[in-house]
């Protein structure tokens, strides 16, 4: 399958200065994360660090489309039930919810949740908020989803 970068929606999550100690002092590039999806199901990031801030976004897509990961989604629009992800400190409840509600989410949690296509959810961050902690607890979650068929139990 033939995939083309014009399918794929990019955000930027967030932009950080980094600084590196050196013996004249300190040397300064920039840190980005950014989450790619498809709207339909495909969700990846990427995390890009350079001298300027375009070559650090670019580098982060580039490894955001490598990634890609892909879930079922409920209906085309939500989860088929609740799921809490972990990552670090950081815990993400995620709670499927009606037609029409929206994605009731914060920054880093909302720009995974729309690229993946996701229309109706309802979240809460508990612990940390740091940007790269909650998309990767989110993702962690997505990934504890069942896509609704009961499992067989051996024994």
């Amino acid at each position: 399958m033939e995939r083309t970068d014009s399918e794929f929606q990019e955000r930027v999550v967030s932009i950080s200065r980094v600084a590196k100690v050196v013996k004249g002092g300190r040397r300064f590039s920039f840190a980005a994360l950014v989450v790619a999806g498809n709207g339909k199901g495909q969700v990846g990031i990427g995390k890009g660090k350079a001298g300027e801030v375009p070559e650090a976004i670019t580098k982060a897509s580039r490894l955001a489309k490598k990634q890609l990961q892909t879930f079922k989604l409920h209906e085309g629009r939500t989860i088929v039930h609740e799921v809490v992800g972990n990552f670090g400190a950081t815990k993400v409840i995620l709670m499927p919810a009606a037609p029409g509600t929206g994605v009731i989410a914060g920054g880093a949690i909302r720009a995974v949740l729309e690229s993946l296509g996701i229309k109706d959810i309802l979240t809460k961050c508990v612990g940390p908020t740091n940007p790269r902690n909650a998309v990767r607890a989110t993702l962690n979650g997505l990934s504890q989803l069942m896509d609704g068929r009961p499992e067989k139990i051996e024994g």
